[in-house]
């Protein structure tokens, strides 16, 4: 039995604990502000990190390259004798598997809202998500440096987001501080002359923050919310403490998503300190902790007292529910003609090890191998595509993008269909997914998003001008918003934002946007020429330049008009032995479109495939035969 002593100094240990979660729209500075709350407390970064060091927690390159947080992680720090475990979370709503399971950890959040956007369509995504969950949750306006910074109105427009999802009169007087995350500094008031430092944010955690619930006295349950892969330690499992104390090495008992039961005994215990994670003997109710020893662990499993059976399975703590996937895409081995030539890893056991692997730490992504007879692995299958494959589904295009990118920069080599929205049949009617869409844009450019937003049938719900400046919210089906953003970036010269969020599902419309351009497709095997290109610029916009290998049936850039036509992009001018005067001076080649891997997906129809290597990005048509 425990003493009356060391119950004393556990419930003293909980209460020097804080679990606050960082949510935000994309891009509102959340990672900035870490990177000031690490260097203010001195916190020990550990090797590779200086005091100058900027965005620490994104540790990923996808993520520094796109400035955007893909994946949740820890940090912990000390303030007065308090140690704050700080949980860096994603904007995107993509990534709302992540930010579903790291909510689950917190007690509390800091509200990151830009001082000049104010709350975008992820600020209502991730703060919907905190206030189910029962959050206190601290409004940070952020960004008070910025030119156009509108702190008061800023402010007014969040609260009447607090109410407008439904918060009750005290979680809607909410506490607020005024934060430039560039400089490091805080305060009560939006007057960057009279701010410090980053104090005022770890005075208002530990002021508002409450110190984690839970009974250290009764039988272990802690919540696996992420797993990481360690050469050495094999899966290591994160997750808090809900109620009694774990130590190291110790049997327990591990509970499946599926209730089944299964003894083990724990290889480490690990705690979190700055960046790192090191060896504790004991860690009680409240902390964030991470263990070995467990090889099936993943998340959303429930680690107990060992003495749990099949009669005490109420210690399996309630699942993480995690909202259905929208968007698909049909994932296959590469057989274009250069298959095999630029990766590393392209055999079909190769790709499925990949794809099941990221399941154990991606809890929003699935992948359905039962539907490989579907419609577009048929079609595959003519001309000389694979008719083996995957369906993978996701919370979104982004979602599935960054899986792709990962996975070819980690030498993969494969090919994926054209994303389609997954719709629902309830009581024989058809329903679609939707999207919220908020657009801001210069006056300019505000005709053409109307155009462009009507073909695809968005239905307008507001529109604001300020300053020159026009905001909309469209409300539109997803199927239909497939490969706007790429259009929307050329039509307003990159000067304009779009954020879209899903919204809900509706009855299927019956409406459709097809692309209206075709494609320019190789015309034969070999390398491009200049002289070739220079004659097929004229049939559209190219997306390579020469001396670049293709075959045929490669998308080499689209069309000017509704078909597909056949380009001869190899050939070479004839020699002769005349040349007129000027010959050649008036010829001028435009530099070719780049295709990146997001492009090339919003791009593709029904007949094309995108073939993803190492080293490229291909385009391509699924029945190479017709060309």
């Amino acid at each position: 039995m425990v003493s009356y002593k060391r119950r004393k100094e556990r419930l003293f240990l909980m209460n020097k604990i804080r679990n606050v979660a960082i949510i935000a729209h994309v891009d509102h500075g959340k990672t900035t502000l870490v990177d000031a709350l690490l260097h203010q407390s001195k916190t020990n970064l550990g090797k590779g990190f200086t005091e100058s060091s900027e965005l620490i927690m994104d540790s990923n390159d996808l993520e520094k390259e796109r400035g955007i947080t893909i994946f949740s992680k820890n940090a912990s720090v000390v303030w007065n004798g308090i140690k704050i475990n700080i949980i860096d979370t994603p904007g995107h709503a993509d990534f709302g598997g992540e930010v579903e399971r790291v909510l689950k950890m917190a007690d509390g959040c800091l509200l990151l809202v830009d001082a000049k956007e104010g709350p975008m369509p992820q600020t209502r995504f991730v703060l919907k998500r905190a206030l189910e969950l029962g959050h206190k949750i601290i409004v940070v306006i952020n960004k008070v440096d910025k030119s156009g910074a509108r702190a008061h109105h800023v402010l007014d427009k969040t609260l009447d987001l607090f109410l407008e999802l439904g918060a009750d009169e005290e979680t809607a007087y909410f506490p607020t501080v005024y934060c430039s995350s560039k400089y490091g500094k805080a305060a009560k008031e939006p007057d960057l002359a009279k701010m410090v430092d980053i104090s005022p944010i770890f005075e208002a955690i530990l002021k508002y923050i409450p110190a984690p619930v839970g009974d250290i006295n009764k039988p272990l349950q802690m919540l696996v919310t992420f797993t990481i892969g360690d050469n050495f330690k094999g899966r290591i499992a994160v997750g808090r403490i809900y109620s009694g104390k774990i130590t190291a090495g110790q049997d327990v008992m591990h509970i499946n998503r599926s209730g089944e039961m299964k003894k083990m005994r724990l290889t480490s215990l690990m705690t979190f300190e700055g960046l790192g994670k090191v060896d504790t003997p004991e860690a009680v109710a409240g902390d964030i902790v991470a263990v070995s020893g467990i090889p099936e662990i993943t998340c959303g499993d429930t680690i107990a007292d060992p003495s749990a059976s099949l009669g005490q399975a109420s210690l399996a703590l309630s699942l993480l529910n995690i909202e259905e996937p929208t968007v698909r895409m049909t994932f296959s081995v590469n057989a274009s003609p250069f298959a095999g030539k630029e990766g590393e890893f392209k055999t079909t056991r190769q790709i499925q090890e990949r794809l099941y692997r990221k399941l154990e730490t991606d809890v929003a992504l699935r992948v359905d191998p039962s539907t490989r007879t579907s419609t577009e692995l048929s079609r595959m299958s003519s001309g000389q595509a694979t008719a083996g494959g995957w369906v993978v589904l996701g919370r979104g295009e982004l979602h599935l993008a960054i899986l792709i990118e990962r996975m070819r920069r980690e030498g993969y080599e494969f090919q994926v269909s054209r994303p389609e929205v997954i719709e629902k049949s309830i009581n024989g009617e058809t329903l679609t997914p939707f999207e919220r869409v908020l657009i801001e844009v210069p006056e300019t450019y505000s005709g053409v998003v109307i155009q462009k937003m009507g073909v695809r049938h968005g239905e307008l719900q507001n529109m604001t001008t300020e300053e020159g400046v026009v905001r909309f919210e469209f409300i539109i089906s997803t199927k239909e918003f497939f490969g706007y953003r790429s259009e929307f970036i050329v039509d307003t010269r990159g000067l304009g934002i779009i954020n879209s969020s899903f919204l809900e599902y509706r009855r299927n419309s019956g409406n459709s946007y097809a692309r209206d351009r075709g494609s320019l497709v190789a015309h034969e095997n070999g390398t491009t020429k200049l002289y070739g290109l220079i004659a097929a610029q004229g049939r559209g916009d190219l997306f390579i330049g020469p001396s670049v290998p293709v075959y045929a049936g490669q998308v080499i850039g689209q069309n000017s008009r509704i078909d597909d036509i056949r380009i001869n992009v190899c050939k070479e001018k004839q020699q002769t032995n005349h040349r007129s005067s000027g010959e050649g001076v008036s010829e001028h080649f435009n530099a070719p479109r780049q295709m990146h891997l997001e492009a090339a997906l919003e791009y593709i129809n029904d007949s094309e495939i995108v073939e993803v290597t190492p080293k490229n990005i291909r385009i391509r048509k699924l029945d190479l035969n017709s060309y």
